[in-house]
């Protein structure tokens, strides 16, 4: 049975996510951002941080994200999709998204190819990390489910 979710849960997994990206973008401020800096709008404050509006843009792209999530992994939406074709069209979803606010806000040059690059390089090596703890997660919860499916059937046999 799929528990119903809540605006708390909702605002709770945009926190998530932007602290996440927060957290990634700070270390590479720290990394990159005082030779960065000028080139990119990100790295404005050079090592010391990210600015102010570039941080409530990224809480708008997060809560962006969490959307599109549970349209494409809720069946609020789309009923009958395989789970590949759904992360597909998340993952598409998502970079466009992100697109359009390095575009709208001038994260960095859409002229060159380096900050594209290292763009997906840190996109894929994120959505690999999620959905590496996310099956991890799966897992565990399908191992869980599956003990306490036995000691009821126990229970149950042993009372005939």
């Amino acid at each position: 049975m799929e528990k119903k979710g809540t605006i708390f849960d909702y605002l709770s997994q945009v926190l998530i996510v932007f602290g996440f990206a927060m957290l990634m973008l700070n270390i590479f401020c720290l990394l990159f951002g005082d030779s960065a800096r000028g080139f990119s709008g990100l790295f404005e404050l050079g090592s010391k941080g990210v600015p102010a509006g570039i941080a409530f843009q990224f809480l708008c792209v997060s809560a962006l994200i969490v959307g599109i999530r549970i349209v494409f992994f809720t069946d609020i939406l789309i009923k009958k999709m395989s789970s590949r074709l759904r992360t597909l069209c998340m993952l598409t979803a998502v970079v466009t998204v992100i697109a359009a606010f390095v575009r709208g806000f001038d994260w960095f040059p859409t002229d060159m190819w380096q900050p594209w690059a290292m763009f997906f390089v840190c996109f894929g090596l994120s959505f690999l990390g999620s959905f590496g703890v996310m099956s991890l997660k799966e897992r565990a919860e399908n191992r869980r489910m599956e003990e306490a499916l036995q000691r009821w059937k126990e229970k149950e046999g042993g009372k005939k």
